[in-house]
């Protein structure tokens, strides 16, 4: 089979390979999965750099870690049907064949296409779980800030917060996106590069400030992200996509009660109540089923396309995922 591999940690399009190996074999509790199409997540490329929260074994490690796939073999005392469409997780499903534990798979429904169910897991999993984390409710005084927008992530978590009744203002770095943010529910959009933050803001929530920001930029945008919390507010950083630690005001979070934590969903799956995993899981397969929540794509590559795949993954301006179809 062929697949994408990387033998040392760097920038993606300088390390990755698309590389023949064997099929691999599933062992008990496993399943091997004939991969139909996966997508380029910003945590894949942080996995590839050596700076997520699970390492690679190297040399020869996989990249990817979700997908849409059809079972081709179950393992040991799994009783599942063969050629069944299932969304999985795993770590190297950027190949024809992967390994996934018979746990990390959910059976797709048929009204849901390959597109959407290649990305049901990460993006989708991790806004409705942030966005229920975040405490914020529907009401005028209630307000949910969002970095980085216009990313596939911010457009989920913009739609949910839409059905929700929730306030959202989001902070972008070009203007291109905002028709189409403020059309999928957007209620305020600031532009970081022109727009002073905590003055918006300021004048958007009638000097109140946010209850929670979500952050995936780190940085400058951050550390201003701080200065618009309300008083006992709360920060959700669940990235890093400057590079840059923020520079945390020390006076703020003391005087205002601010509080500020990581978001892993590897963590919330694992800590969560049964019951709010199962709830969650229902909620995201139906709202992407049914066509009310929307998952765009913007372009798909091969496998031997890995480089040029990952290149467009992390260019900005995008209006929706990038997907490896093998």
């Amino acid at each position: 089979m062929k697949a994408a591999i990387f033998q040392q940690t760097g920038l993606p399009a300088d390390v990755l390979e698309a590389t023949e190996r064997p099929i691999p074999e599933p062992g008990p509790g496993e399943i091997l999965i004939r991969v139909i199409a996966s997508p380029i997540n910003p945590s894949d490329l942080s996995f590839i750099q050596n700076r997520y929260g699970i390492r690679p074994k190297l040399p020869d490690s996989g990249a990817g870690f979700e997908g849409v796939g059809v079972i081709e073999k179950p393992g040991e005392g799994v009783d599942l049907r063969i050629g069944m469409r299932v969304s999985f997780t795993s770590v190297g499903t950027w190949a024809e064949y992967a390994i996934a534990n018979a746990q990390a798979i959910i059976p797709i429904p048929d009204m849901m296409t390959d597109d959407v169910a290649a990305q049901l897991f990460v993006n989708p999993f991790t806004a409705y779980a942030m966005v229920q984390d975040s405490g914020v409710k529907a009401g005028p005084d209630q307000w949910l800030m969002l970095t980085a927008a216009g990313s596939a992530f911010g457009k989920m978590v913009i739609q949910l917060c839409h059905l929700k009744g929730i306030n959202v203002i989001g902070t972008v770095r070009r203007d291109d996106l905002n028709d189409e943010l403020k059309a999928l529910g957007l209620t305020a959009v600031i532009n970081t590069e022109t727009e002073d933050m905590a003055h918006r803001v300021k004048q958007i929530t009638g000097g109140k400030g946010v209850q929670c920001v979500l952050d995936a930029v780190g940085g400058h945008t951050a550390t201003e992200a701080l200065k618009c919390l309300a008083k006992n507010g709360t920060m959700l950083v669940y990235g890093l996509m400057s590079s840059e630690d923020p520079i945390v005001n020390v006076g703020l979070m003391i005087f205002k009660g601010l509080t500020v934590k990581g978001f892993w969903l590897s963590d919330w799956m694992k800590h969560a109540d049964s019951q709010i995993r199962k709830e969650v899981a229902q909620q995201v397969i139906s709202l992407l089923a049914s066509g009310t929540i929307k998952l765009p794509v913007e372009a798909s590559y091969g496998l031997d396309q890995i480089k040029e795949a990952v290149q467009h993954a992390d260019r900005p301006g995008r209006h929706g995922k990038i997907l490896v179809r093998p």
